[in-house]
């Protein structure tokens, strides 16, 4: 069904180039961009985010950068109330709105919609948090592969809060999680163009080891160290923090802690792109494709 309205949805793994795509395109359609990165949202992270700077930020309207503070929850059933209120407000204005980023669990709640969740004992949820901190990841890892495999096998491992949600939906409900991940999309009342960016995978490590050594040249370092009475919350429980809180808490030096940062954000890119690769309605381009994109854009909205 054709709509008057259309989302372009512009995603693909960390240091490809999304940042800079998305603000030509927005000024091109001379629109609004949402960003879809979820550790963008948190204002006291900057450098290692990666956040469009003063200039990219002035050239294109942007939304969900500096939104909220690590020590608020934000889901991604916020994230789809409230982008889609967002999305409202752009449309008034514009035919097309923007949305970039390479967090897979959020773009998919603005495009497809999330499912209605159980209400959750909240002493349950306490008592799993309590276990983690007292035993540590690997137990809840265990009870959860036995009670929802299947959600296991879908999301990140080593993730503390995916880990404790599938839990506390087994043992709240006695359901698994993974049945109420139904397939069926929420019907949106606008067009969504998907474009993906990728490239060789030599060019998007060499472009990632870059970025990392930026961070530290930019002062990466004293931002983690500003962030200590923070250090709990699981959005600093994230690749290009926790190895540097492992660095002053004395585990790696800090040519270990850059190289642990450098490794898994492009095990992260790699995850990004398998994530995304599922998807077949993505149209795939190299980065600097700007021409043909917009010509794929422009066909599409005939």
């Amino acid at each position: 069904m054709l709509h008057k309205k259309t989302l372009i949805s512009i995603v693909g793994p960390t240091a490809v180039g999304k940042t800079a795509l998305a603000i030509q395109i927005a000024r091109h359609f001379a629109t609004e961009i949402i960003s879809a990165d979820s550790r963008q949202f948190f204002k006291e992270m900057a450098i290692g985010t990666a956040k469009p700077n003063v200039e990219e930020l002035a050239a294109a309207k942007h939304h969900f950068i500096d939104s909220h503070s690590v020590s608020q929850l934000f889901s991604t059933g916020d994230f789809e109330v409230e982008g889609l209120k967002i999305l409202d407000e752009i449309f008034q204005k514009h035919d097309v709105a923007i949305m970039v980023g390479g967090s897979g669990l959020y773009v998919n709640a603005l495009l497809n919609g999330l499912d209605e969740m159980p209400d959750i004992d909240l002493s349950i949820r306490e008592k799993l948090n309590r276990q983690f901190e007292e035993e540590g990841l690997a137990v809840i890892q265990n009870q959860l592969a036995e009670s929802d495999p299947e959600y296991f096998a879908k999301v990140d491992q080593q993730n503390p809060q995916r880990m404790i949600r599938g839990l506390e939906v087994f043992l709240s409900t006695g359901q698994k999680l993974s049945s109420m991940l139904s397939a069926t999309k929420k019907e949106r009342p606008f067009n969504i163009i998907k474009i993906g960016l990728n490239t060789d995978r030599t060019v998007l490590y060499n472009r990632i080891n870059q970025r990392v050594d930026q961070m530290i040249a930019d002062g990466l370092l004293e931002e983690v160290k500003s962030l200590t009475p923070f250090k709990q919350y699981n959005a600093l429980n994230t690749v290009g923090y926790s190895e540097i809180f492992d660095y002053f808490d004395g585990k790696l030096s800090l040519q270990e802690a850059i190289d642990a940062i450098k490794q898994n954000t492009r095990r992260f890119a790699k995850r990004q792109l398998t994530w995304f690769r599922r998807d077949a309605e993505i149209n795939w381009f190299e980065p600097d494709e700007k021409d043909q994109i917009i010509g794929l854009i422009n066909e599409k909205l005939k």
